[in-house]
């Protein structure tokens, strides 16, 4: 069978939830036979010990920024850009320092922001983050009830083509 779009991957027997895979289409009633949507960096990761100097030195201020011993895939797949790489990092470093706004509320408007704009992988990363910085299962429940409603109701404003109100617009 051909399948046109991203690379797929067929399982057989193989349970729900693979990382890194999409559910494309199964037999009826079944769990076998599926097709799965795997996604991958269009112009692949760039690992460390690949990397020329310039993005090694990314990769160690972000390991050493982290107090960790990895990097994750995004700076892998942009790393092909050296001069994006360092500008993103440079800004995503001091956006996601403590501000008027501290570590955790920012993790959760990225998670909120990555919801809306239906981002797996920032979905994952940012939760991931934001538990680490504090965040409850309550609070990622509360997080997505806002963002559902928020969604909502931007939507029927959006479609009512609803005019401002005089009092909530600067003056």
């Amino acid at each position: 069978m051909h399948y046109s779009g991203w690379p797929r991957k067929r399982f057989e027997a193989e349970p729900f939830g693979i990382c890194c895979a999409k559910l494309v289409s199964c037999l009826p009633g079944t769990r076998v036979n599926c097709f799965l949507e795997t996604s991958m960096a269009i112009f692949g990761l760039i690992e460390y010990e690949d990397a020329s100097p310039e993005v090694k030195a990314v990769y160690d201020d972000i390991m050493a920024t982290r107090k960790t011993d990895w990097v994750n895939n995004f700076w892998k797949a942009i790393a092909h850009d050296p001069v994006a790489l360092k500008r993103t990092w440079e800004d995503i470093k001091q956006i996601m320092a403590p501000g008027a706004l501290d570590p955790l509320v920012k993790e959760l408007v990225y998670v909120a922001v990555s919801v809306t704009n239906q981002c797996e992988y920032c979905i994952a990363s940012h939760t991931a983050s934001a538990k680490k910085k504090g965040m409850t299962d309550a609070m990622f429940k509360e997080l997505m009830s806002v963002v559902g409603m928020a969604n909502e109701t931007n939507r029927v404003v959006a479609g009512y083509q609803v005019e401002v109100d005089e009092k909530f617009k600067r003056r």
